[in-house]
């Protein structure tokens, strides 16, 4: 099952947000934070972190089961493996190997599982909802998009300093930009000035 992804406000530590959709939920969880460099955009520090974007729409899975500390360090585990499977499939390189097991590992686990409400119209997930079920339903839509027919489609931002990454789910399949109000615009106006500098 795929989960209908709506993107998400990224802030920069520097100032400012936009609001980047990147195609697929597994993916808008990879550009919650990371290591090293990117680690000044961590945003799950804590597991009430995690619980709180998991509650967030489309999966919108309000943990009825606390969020472990344990589940926090999986969860960041399966980010990185899903970033760097992205990474490695835009760059059309190999995926690694570690990413791939860390992917398969996560998918194991059972996934949320939907439940009709009362009134015979509305969905939810049966309870217990777990941390571990929506890692497990992200890992599961990872491996479908890399192995279906958008796994060509994944791609880096064309613009050059930017890493992130989005699945082009559009009709012409010609998205360049992580968001045109961001990267898009940047580069017009690039473009624009670098003209008018060649007019007489």
């Amino acid at each position: 099952m795929r989960v209908n992804a709506t993107g998400r406000v990224l802030h920069d530590p520097k100032g400012g947000s936009f609001r980047f959709d990147a195609g697929a939920l597994c993916l808008d969880f990879a550009h919650t934070g990371g290591e090293g460099q990117y680690a000044i955009f961590e945003t799950l520090h804590e597991p009430a972190d995690l619980a709180e974007w998991l509650a967030q729409p489309p999966l919108t899975a309000v943990m009825t089961v606390p969020v472990t500390a344990g589940e926090l360090t999986d969860a960041k585990a399966l980010r990185r493996a899903i970033w760097d499977a992205a990474h490695a499939r835009a760059a059309r390189r190999p995926l690694p190997a570690e990413a791939i097991t860390a992917i398969n590992r996560a998918a194991t686990a059972a996934p949320l599982a939907p439940e009709l409400g009362a009134d015979g119209v509305t969905a939810g997930w049966a309870s217990p909802v777990r941390a571990v079920q929506a890692l497990s339903a992200m890992a599961r839509e990872m491996i479908e998009l890399l192995s279906g027919p958008f796994a060509e489609r994944i791609r880096e931002c064309a613009s050059d300093n930017c890493p992130l990454v989005f699945v082009d789910t559009s009709r012409p399949g010609a998205r360049r930009w992580c968001a045109m109000e961001r990267c898009g615009n940047r580069h017009k106006l690039r473009a624009l000035r670098a003209r008018q500098a060649l007019e007489p």
